[in-house]
């Protein structure tokens, strides 16, 4: 039961967060502070729709059981793949940041769909 509860926060939680980074990064322009990042990571211009539809499509696969492992594979390789970005550009701090959203998968991996029997 805690072990169900604990999945759908997590759930939850990640699901929501993939929905928001998505839409942000749809909406980039508007915020300083993200068009000055992404370019300290080297992501060019072109890539950030495609990094902004996988975070919504990584959202939606989260939300049904078939694809929930295939959902939380994609948001932790998203975000080794900004860790690695990060180490690149030199920002230790980025990459430390980064560390607990990259648990999350994994321990919704390990702890499996909350309304699957």
């Amino acid at each position: 039961m805690i072990r169900n509860i604990a999945s759908l926060v997590l759930l939850i939680v990640s699901a929501a967060l993939s929905f928001k980074h998505g839409w942000d990064t749809f909406h980039y322009k508007g915020n300083p502070q993200s068009v000055k990042m992404m370019d300290a990571l080297g992501i060019s211009e072109w890539i950030i729709p495609v990094m902004g539809t996988l975070a919504i499509l990584t959202g939606v696969l989260l939300l049904f059981p078939r694809t929930f492992f295939l959902g939380n594979l994609l948001n932790a390789l998203s975000i080794v793949l900004i860790m690695a970005l990060a180490l690149r550009a030199g920002n230790m701090h980025m990459v430390i940041m980064e560390i607990p959203f990259l648990v999350i998968p994994l321990v919704m991996i390990w702890l499996k769909y909350p309304f699957r029997n």
